[in-house]
């Protein structure tokens, strides 16, 4: 369990640095974009273009490096502890998000926001003294196949919705992600061919492709998130995509379970947990709190034509 913890919360902390530094890479690469184009939206607009550009920023490069190592780490965890517990634990990555932001992204938080990342973090000790063994995670292959296709529908289809709203998408963006990375926990907790390993049974696996979808898939959208909306915000929507429905489902038909007897303390730290990422959401900061670094390029003046009488 203590492990199992460690390995959460360090997936936690690249999880939020990477998310932190991906912002910056995105927003950059949005303004610049306003800037040579002369369309200017919140921070760019989610064009396809600027989306790509993004990934060619030495931050965001950084950032999702920071990703493949917090997967790695949250894959580990995800065998070793409830989904109840380690999809939260993982989701606490909004604290260290909110934290880097205030240096990072120029965010000045609220008390309203200090106190909901309070409750968040107290929600997290409460359901670490709750939680008890984790279930097998054994399933019929029918459930890996449904699997594969609610990740496909959620991120093809989630793309294409938020594609249309355009800079109305920031919170919708961010919960989709928070699906996709939902379903990959959940994909990593019912692999096949994994203990003991066999190529050919992890091959033929549908959860196995579940997880490539719902990965590249939510890291889109987390990114498309980032670039038109509040960090927090699209942060704490993602972690009510990632935590719900996969700590449901790890309870249902995984197996999960508390510690006897304290099954309400569970309860409590859940419903605490998810109800503090959702005040970050709420009282999130707006537009006019952050202060745009000196190092972006702003779009240049449109000087009006001089007349000579």
């Amino acid at each position: 369990m203590l492990v199992g913890l460690l390995t959460a919360v360090a997936a936690s902390i690249c999880y939020g640095t990477g998310s932190v530094l991906q912002a910056v890479g995105s927003r950059k690469s949005a303004r610049r974009e306003a800037a040579a184009t002369g369309q200017i939206t919140q921070h760019g607009g989610p064009s396809l273009s600027s989306t790509a550009k993004a990934a060619m920023t030495w931050e965001f490069i950084v950032g999702t490096i920071l990703d493949f190592l917090g997967f790695g780490l949250g894959a580990l965890a995800a065998r070793m502890l409830p989904l109840f517990l380690s999809q939260t634990v993982i989701s606490a990555n909004l604290v260290i998000t909110a934290v880097l932001s205030v240096r990072l992204l120029g965010i000045r938080l609220t008390r309203a926001e200090w106190t909901a990342i309070g409750v968040v973090c107290s929600a997290l000790v409460l359901l670490a003294s709750a939680a008890g063994p984790e279930g097998s995670g054994h399933t019929a292959i029918a459930t890996h196949w449904w699997l594969l296709a609610v990740s496909l529908l959620l991120m093809v289809g989630g793309t294409v919705v938020v594609r249309v709203l355009g800079t109305r998408a920031a919170i919708l963006a961010g919960l989709l992600s928070g699906l996709g990375f939902g379903a990959l926990g959940i994909g990593v907790r019912i692999l096949n061919g994994i203990d003991p390993f066999s190529a050919g049974a992890l091959l033929s696996d549908p959860a196995l492709y579940a997880i490539l979808v719902a990965g590249v898939g939510g890291m889109y959208l987390h990114t498309v998130a980032l670039q038109i909306g509040s960090v927090n915000g699209a942060t704490a929507a993602l972690v009510v995509g990632e935590t719900v429905l996969p700590g449901m489902i790890g309870v249902w038909w995984l197996g999960d379970a508390s510690r006897p007897g304290f099954a309400w303390l569970a309860v409590l730290g859940f419903v605490l947990a998810i109800t503090g990422a959702v005040a970050v959401a709420w009282f999130g900061a707006p537009e006019s709190h952050e202060v745009e670094p000196e190092s972006l390029p702003r779009p240049a003046p449109v000087r009006e034509p001089t007349h000579v009488k």
